[in-house]
């Protein structure tokens, strides 16, 4: 019976120490992964599709206004 007691005290002082509300410290930067690389292409495939949508709209605007018959910005 004080196995029992003993044990069941062990359990509960446990679980009050890990709910406890202590000053953790502050996480840890993401270490790297094998996906990596992939996240990184997919960054620089969003730049180039960023620089061309970009270039798109100038060629419109330029279009537009020369179809308007304004001076080519």
């Amino acid at each position: 019976m004080n196995r029992f007691k003993l044990s069941t005290a062990a359990i509960v002082f446990s679980f009050l120490l890990g709910c406890s509300s202590h000053d953790s410290p502050e996480p840890a930067p993401p270490r790297k992964t094998v996906f990596d690389p992939l996240t990184q292409d997919l960054d620089r495939a969003r730049a180039a599709q960023q620089s061309v949508d970009q270039g798109a709209a100038r060629e419109r605007a330029a279009i537009d206004a020369e179809e308007r018959g304004d001076k080519s910005p």
